[in-house]
């Protein structure tokens, strides 16, 4: 009995020193290489551990430490740990820079020694000051609004200039517009063509003027889509078929710009709290517009009542959003430095999972679920009414 519980102790000793040595190295790669980035590798560790508990509860002998000792080696082979570029004060222009992620990110590059372009649609307003107040002498303001062909000439201008023999490494679209969130049917059209124009004709524009340099840095275009470009969700039928195209868009540069050496990565983002979701005025305007341009018979079907809850809607997707835009940060300097960078990106909680869910899932599965998830209490005018008469 004595016997058997010191080849216990003695397996046991032997399984939490494989592990402390294997779990340290693994840790030290991963800081050396600066993953920042690192749910799967966590993910792994975890599974990793009940491997451990299975074969030591079960086989407490050489061939249990055998089969975690191959378990240590797969898990070894297939962690993605990558070897990350020097940042160099390497250049790169970022779009939207005023508020939100692109000010974030403005910050957060120059912070690790970036040379930054941060443009701005007002050079003059406070998310311009404050960039100017924080950050160093590396970052440079650019007034750019990305649905003037001539305020990108201009800004491509003044980069080529600033930057003299220097190279531009990096183009990051981040600019983009939310808009009034409400059903395709209700959204005026000028709601679907300011999206497409400020979501995807801005970055496609700015992307083919800055492309020759990039060409010459071999350096990488980052897109920042959004989860509702990857997957149908209610209400934004304008701010998500625009940020579809921009995913589309995307993945086709990847393919074509790979032979010039150049990296093209596309960022989905689930719910982050930033300026895009605007304030009630705006919502109070963006509202009157839409009501203005209802025809007849739609405004009597839905009734005013179910536009005006939007606003309701609208302040709830504000509350569950996430204040912390590390993920996007993160991820952002993964595609920036890495030198296998993704072709997609999705930080924030449960992004992922919604993208998998939409792809592999049966569709009315996924509607159904959307429905709970982005559920409207209210039912239009023309419905409600229709239910009342059938409950009598």
């Amino acid at each position: 009995m004595l016997m058997q519980e010191a080849e216990d102790d003695h397996s046991l000793l032997i399984y939490m020193g494989a592990t402390v040595i294997y779990g340290g190295t693994i840790f030290y790669q991963a800081k050396k290489n600066r993953v920042e980035k690192a749910t799967a590798f966590r993910c792994g560790l975890l599974l990793l551990l009940v491997v451990e508990i299975l074969c030591f509860s079960t086989l407490r002998s050489s061939v249990g430490l055998a089969l975690f000792s191959l378990a240590c080696l797969m898990f070894c082979f297939y962690t993605p740990v990558q070897a990350m570029l020097p940042v160099d004060r390497k250049a790169v222009l970022i779009t939207g820079s005023d508020s939100g992620i692109g000010h974030e990110l403005a910050k957060y590059l120059d912070s690790l020694g970036f040379t930054v372009f941060a443009s701005v649609l007002n050079a003059k307003g406070p998310g311009a000051k404050k960039l100017k107040e924080t950050c160093s002498e590396r970052l440079s303001i650019l007034q750019l609004d990305v649905t003037s062909s001539t305020q990108i000439k201009e800004a491509y201008l003044e980069v080529r200039r600033k930057l003299q023999n220097a190279d531009l490494w990096g183009v990051i679209n981040n600019a983009g517009i939310l808009g009034f969130i409400a059903d395709g049917e209700l959204l005026p059209m000028s709601s679907y063509k300011q999206c497409m124009d400020v979501n995807f004709f801005g970055p496609v524009e700015l992307s083919k003027t800055f492309l020759p340099l990039l060409r010459k840095s071999k350096g990488r275009l980052i897109n920042i889509s959004s989860l509702a470009g990857g997957i149908p969700m209610p209400r934004l039928a304008a701010y998500g078929s625009s940020k579809a195209a921009l995913t589309m868009f995307s993945g086709v540069m990847r393919q074509e710009l790979s032979k010039w050496g150049i990296k093209v990565a596309v960022l989905q983002p689930s719910g982050f709290k930033t300026a895009i979701g605007g304030n009630p005025e705006e919502w109070n305007k963006e509202e009157q517009n839409l009501l203005e341009n209802l025809t007849p018979d739609v405004k009597k079907d839905y009734g005013e009542d179910y536009v005006h809850n939007m606003k309701i809607f609208l302040s709830q997707m504000s509350s569950l959003c996430s204040s912390d835009l590390s993920p996007v940060s993160s991820d952002v300097l993964h595609a920036l430095l890495a030198k296998h960078p993704k072709g997609l990106y999705t930080p924030g909680s449960n992004s992922y999972t919604f993208l998998l869910m939409f792809c592999y899932f049966p569709l009315w599965f996924y509607d159904f679920f959307m429905s709970k998830i982005m559920n409207n209490p209210n039912v239009p005018y023309a419905l409600g009414t229709a239910e009342t008469k059938n409950s009598l």
